[in-house]
């Protein structure tokens, strides 16, 4: 007879990995129209910088309280997962929305799922199935013609920029793999709150010395609004994001953690829509064979 305590946890930890990945869809899927609004006035570099601050004052109080829990060898694994998992992505994205909507980078970076197979597979001995080659194929197809659609929607030219998204979507694939193998023994608070508390002072260090962040502040009184923006992502997308991430990644496996990517393009193209952003018939079909993809290559 089937032990009824396990049919029960199994059914309580699949049901909040359900959630979280809903909740975490929404919340990623916003992310993308905060940076378009952020960059009306502030430059990419200063996007990014200003995410990893805000997200790392938010949890600050937490990663202080959490010290103890690490070792020294922890601390080289926390910094790594925070620049694969926030850091680096941080400024692609931000760089990469200079020259995208933010509806076609919301779309491109369900390329996570398919990402996180390939490193899995090639550096985690996870096991690689052809049918997964299929999905991976029609996912690059569909990233091929999304990347040579224009705003008008003909085909011609590549935007080098998609490619900054592709590879954070790399980093996040190399990150979701390394907590999922690698950083087995911290809770998801500790992993999220230090790893920032790590990366937060080249991010401080580059916003005050290296960008016109300060000038900016004091003498443009609209930049304000875009600053609260910004803030807003730093907190919501990246810290409590990030916590609940990393929370579904320790109760559910890398691909299932992912998969949150399908849910995201639609909030991005709902806000991009309402943003008087538009879709062309290609931009449409390069994400609906990328979604495509990451169901046949996630497909047990």
């Amino acid at each position: 007879m089937p032990n009824r305590t396990t049919e029960n946890e199994y059914g309580s930890s699949k049901a909040i990995s359900i959630i979280l990945l809903i909740v975490l869809s929404l919340i990623w899927g916003t992310s993308f129209i905060l940076m378009k609004r952020g960059l009306t006035v502030f430059q990419p570099g200063e996007v990014g910088a200003i995410r990893v601050v805000a997200a790392s004052l938010f949890l600050l109080p937490f990663a202080i309280s959490r010290l103890k829990e690490i070792n020294g060898a922890d601390y080289g694994k926390l910094f790594f997962s925070g620049m694969m998992g926030i850091f680096i992505p941080a400024f692609l994205f931000a760089t990469a929305q200079t020259r995208m909507d933010s509806a076609i980078t919301g779309i491109l970076n369900s390329l996570t799922p398919i990402c996180t197979l390939l490193v899995g597979s090639l550096f985690f001995q996870q096991r690689f199935r052809s049918q997964a080659v299929f999905g991976i194929l029609i996912g690059l197809a569909g990233t091929v013609l999304l990347i040579m659609s224009r705003t008008g929607g003909q085909i011609g030219g590549v935007n080098f920029y998609a490619m900054l998204v592709i590879l954070a979507c790399l980093c996040y694939g190399i990150n979701v793999n390394f907590i999922k193998f690698r950083i087995t023994d911290l809770k998801s608070v500790t992993i999220t709150s230090v790893a920032l508390l790590l990366i937060a002072p080249p991010a401080l260090i580059y916003l005050l010395l290296f960008t016109p962040f300060i000038s900016t502040i004091s003498a443009n009184p609209d930049a304000w609004k875009p600053l609260g923006y910004l803030v807003l992502l730093g907190v919501m997308s990246t810290s409590i994001a990030t916590v609940l991430f990393n929370r579904l990644i320790k109760i559910s496996t890398p691909l299932f953690a992912s998969s949150s990517t399908y849910i995201i393009p639609i909030v991005a193209v709902v806000w991009g829509l309402a943003d008087h952003e538009r879709l062309a018939t290609g931009h449409i079909a390069g994400m609906a064979l990328i979604i495509a993809g990451v169901y046949i290559a996630n497909r047990k």
